[in-house]
Order: C-alpha cells, then structure tokens, then sequence
C-alpha cells in the first residue's frame, strides 16, 4: 500500500503552485523533498493535508488506494496522515496533554474510552525520549515555546497519534544541533515496514540523521529530478546548478 499523487495541480489565491506533482511512497519508506524556496515543497504538505487556502485544480492523491482530496482535514487525520508544521501554531487555553488525549480519543471507536493511566505512561515514555520536563504537559499548547520547543512538540504529537503517514515539514528549521538529533532519535524510533514519511528540508544535516530511501527535488511545482542519498550530496556540493538546464 501507498500514498500516491498524480499528476497533482494547486492553487493558492488564484496562484498555480504544483503544476503536475508525481510521488509515490510505498509503505515503509523514507522520502526527502528538497528544492529552491518557492518551488512549492510546503504547499504540498498543505495541500494534502486539506489546508483551505489551498485549491485543487486537477490529478489525484490516494492514501492505500482511498480517495484523500475527497476527505476532511479530520477524516485525513484519523486515516492515518500527520503534518509536523514548519510554523507550528499556538492554542492558547488548551494544555498539551489535553490536547493529545482529545486527539487519540478522537480515533478510538465510538463507545471507547482511553484509559487515563495508560495514556499519561506512553506520554511520559515519549517526553522522556525527546527530552521534554513534565511541565508542558500542563502548559498550553506551543503557547511561549521556543523554536525548538514547538519542533519538539510537534514529534511528540506523532509519536503519540502513530501515525501511518507522516510529513515533516522543515522539522529541521530553527533547531540548534542538539535538538535536531533529538528530534531525528524520535523520528528513527517510529520507523516502521507499516510507516512512511516525506521529509521536506532545506538542507543536508537532517537528512544525516534521518536518512532517506528516495530523495526527489521539487523546482516550480514539478518535481525534475530523483535519486538515492547520492542526491543530497550531490546538491550539497552543487546547489541547483543543474535546473538551469531543465525544462521546466
């Protein structure tokens, strides 16, 4: 089973962005997304996750073989899909542990109750792995977080919903070397034959923590280029040189 996108086109206040995005990410692999700023990399991740700004204009996208564009935002998300934002967003007025109890209750079937014990020992488990105090637990969501405090708490809402697709986008912005690594042990611990993750990234150093099976670069909403791990140094030796020379 896969996400698949074809052919993907998508608007954004009457702007054309993805032109005819191409991706297919199988069960269990790691995918990288890199390219120029403005190529389109997060209004992809926007775009499948339902962002309402966003318009599609054509193609398709499917998540194990159901129709994802016909979904809600939360139908999405109880399918199986997560989105770590690149500007994660504050809630005021809502503590992260309740927050994250409302959200796995949310995908219990109907009638289920989450049992509260076991749920505060998973979470204390996967704070302690990113290094998180037990105080933000009871600290409204992002609310006053440093950079890096948000990237955190963004992988620790993955690490709880356990997602069946999960995109990363920019995780890696803002982080100082420490927290990167943390973050990418938190990554690493989720990979699974069952998961799979797209992870949008400006630079080389995330991609030395979280390596990718398959790296594609996205330039004026195509994507023009694939290739293993050899990709990333390539780029990062070069640049994007080489688009000079591609049809677009």
């Amino acid at each position: 089973m896969s996400l698949i996108i074809q052919d993907l086109h998508a608007n954004v206040h009457g702007t054309e962005i993805l032109k005819g995005i191409n991706l297919e990410i199988p069960k269990g692999e790691i995918h990288a997304i890199m390219g120029p700023n403005g190529s389109g990399k997060s209004t992809l991740s926007k775009v499948l996750c339902g962002h309402e700004d966003y318009e599609v204009t054509g193609g398709s996208a499917t998540m194990d073989g159901h129709d994802l564009l016909s979904m809600s935002v939360d139908e999405r998300s109880r399918a199986g899909l997560f989105l770590a934002f690149q500007y994660p967003v504050e809630v005021p007025g809502v503590t992260n542990a309740n927050f994250l109890r409302a959200a796995m209750q949310a995908r219990m079937p109907e009638g289920e109750e989450l049992d509260a014990v076991a749920f505060y020992k998973t979470l204390y488990a996967k704070m302690d792995k990113l290094g998180m105090a037990r105080k933000f637990t009871s600290r409204a969501v992002n609310e006053g977080f440093s950079g890096g405090e948000k990237k955190r708490n963004d992988i620790l809402q993955m690490m709880m919903l356990e997602p069946t697709y999960a995109i990363l986008d920019e995780t890696d912005s803002g982080l100082d070397i420490d927290a990167l690594r943390i973050v990418s042990e938190g990554v690493n611990s989720m990979r699974s034959p069952m998961r799979s993750f797209l992870v949008i990234t400006h630079y080389k150093r995330l991609l030395e923590y979280i390596k990718p099976d398959v790296v594609h670069v996205l330039s004026d909403g195509k994507i023009v280029r694939t290739g293993g791990y050899e990709l990333v140094d390539e780029l990062e030796e070069h640049g994007y040189e080489f688009l000079k020379n591609t049809e677009q």
